[in-house]
């Protein structure tokens, strides 16, 4: 990540003036001259020859909200040449959350793929300010939650040659390997012999299976939450195999694996006190003699039995194995499911929304909250048994993709393996992708929920509160 310090002494590197800001008579007057320079991610470029600083940028602030500042730091980034220097010139007493959303998209608006041709940034970016170190804590805070969002991105942009279950276990390894405090375990090969689900979505494949229990537990911790994330390192759709269309971006469908890794790390590196575990089931989705069939009957971790009705719904199979184990094994306050699932996702809430099922209002309220403030969107959808018929078998306990509305059965199929917990499951298919650059987004992967779910364990208190 490209460096953002803290200054109150003003260069003569190109200065970026936010809308709304205190601006001396000139700024004003350009901002005056020039419609529509306050909304909300608009750039406005002034040249100034002979003078100094050479440019100046005016950042469009909206109304003045943190998302609104993100947004300014994100399009201003990429007004700027890869090695220009920015000094954002900030008005007096500004708030503090007004710098971590703006340092948020100025990390977020810069990023690029770790493996991408082109290098990173390499201009430094000043904030100038009237006291420092006010602000390094937001700051510090804007850093470990963009470096969360530029993980889960780097992972899911990474391309599926490359990105097997076994690569992507040793990058979660790696990463926790950095950070005193936190423990990982992998499972493969016989250790996963009662993980029937995973075992069957990967058998089809040369890249075996893994499974992934990624842990923090600060001292005195006693709120423990589970965040459990569909890792499919690609999907070909199975013996039900997908058109060349629908293939085209399936490295992508690891994206809630990437989501949740990202976020436990960052827990991590915020020192939360709220136990976090993190699990993710890994498995390519590949077509060969091997490879399970429409028909077969698939038997869970908790035992329950599944009748595979589409191969290409193999991401409620493999998080079936995961919510039983932590059902079984990690008896958690609550747990929280991010998966890329279902195209119905982005039929029913477009690009830009994701899709939450929870039975407790509380629970889905925090979570929309700790989403809105992220710029990270999500749309609360019922749970209705007026489908459950949909998901009878004749030969086991239910079918794995039953005719209905598509989110909502894939939910319904879900719900079994929760446990008697309080739970989350967030269908984020589309919104896990941008086809173009969009506000603090950048082209590609998003990395969707890693900002929501630090967002919301930040607001936990460590040891009671699970919903707020």
């Amino acid at each position: 990540m490209f460096h953002i310090r803290l200054t109150d002494v003003p260069g003569t590197s190109t200065r970026v003036v936010p809308v709304g800001s205190e601006l001396d008579a000139e700024m004003s007057a350009l901002v005056t001259a020039t419609d529509g320079a306050d909304a909300r991610g608009r750039i406005t470029v002034f040249p100034r020859p002979l003078r100094s600083p050479a440019r100046v940028l005016l950042a469009g602030l909206g109304d003045g909200a943190e998302a609104d500042w993100r947004a300014a730091g994100a399009a201003a980034v990429r007004e700027a040449a890869d090695d220009e220097v920015l000094e954002v010139q900030l008005p007096a007493g500004v708030a503090t959350e007004s710098v971590r959303g703006l340092a948020e998209g100025l990390w977020l608006g810069g990023y690029r793929y770790r493996d991408a041709p082109k290098p990173v940034r390499s201009g430094e970016v000043r904030l100038i300010v009237d006291n420092p170190p006010a602000y390094a804590e937001s700051l510090a805070r804007a850093q470990i939650t963009a470096r969360a969002a530029w993980l889960a991105r780097d992972l899911t942009n990474t391309p599926s040659s490359l990105k097997n279950p076994e690569w992507f276990a040793a990058q979660i390894v790696a990463e926790a390997a950095t950070r005193p405090g936190l423990t990982v375990s992998v499972r493969a090969g016989d250790e996963l012999a009662r993980f029937g689900g995973l075992l069957a979505v990967g058998g089809g494949s040369v890249s075996s299976p893994r499974f992934v229990e990624l842990s923090w537990q600060p001292p005195g911790a006693t709120l423990h939450v589970v965040l459990v994330g569909k890792g499919i390192t690609f999907d070909t759709g199975g013996i039900s195999i997908k058109p060349r269309d629908g293939m085209k971006l399936m490295k992508k469908d690891m994206g809630g694996a990437a989501a949740v890794v990202a976020a436990t790390l960052g827990a991590a590196d915020l020192d939360l006190p709220v136990r976090v575990t993190a699990l993710t089931p890994l498995a390519e989705n590949a077509v060969s003699g091997s490879a399970f069939r429409p028909g077969d009957v698939i038997t869970h971790y908790d035992g329950s039995t599944s009748e595979n009705t589409n191969s290409d719904a193999e991401g409620r199979i493999v998080l079936a194995d995961a919510l039983g184990y932590a059902a079984d094994v990690l008896h958690p306050d609550l747990v929280i499911n991010l998966a890329t699932l279902t195209g119905a996702n982005a039929v029913a809430l477009g690009k830009r929304t994701a899709a939450l099922f929870s039975p407790d209002d509380q629970l889905a309220a925090a979570l929309t909250a700790a989403g809105a403030a992220a710029g990270e969107l999500m749309w609360r959808l019922p749970l209705s048994d007026d489908y459950l018929d949909n998901l009878h078998s004749d030969i086991a306990d239910r079918i794995s993709a039953p005719a209905g509305p598509g989110s909502v059965m894939a939910a319904l199929f879900l719900r079994d393996f929760f446990g008697d917990v309080r739970w989350a499951h967030l269908d984020m298919s589309a919104p896990s992708w941008a086809e173009s650059h969009d506000l603090e987004l950048a082209k590609g992967a998003t990395g969707w929920g890693a900002r929501t779910l630090l967002n919301y364990l930040s607001a936990l208190d460590g040891g009671q509160q699970s919903g707020t």
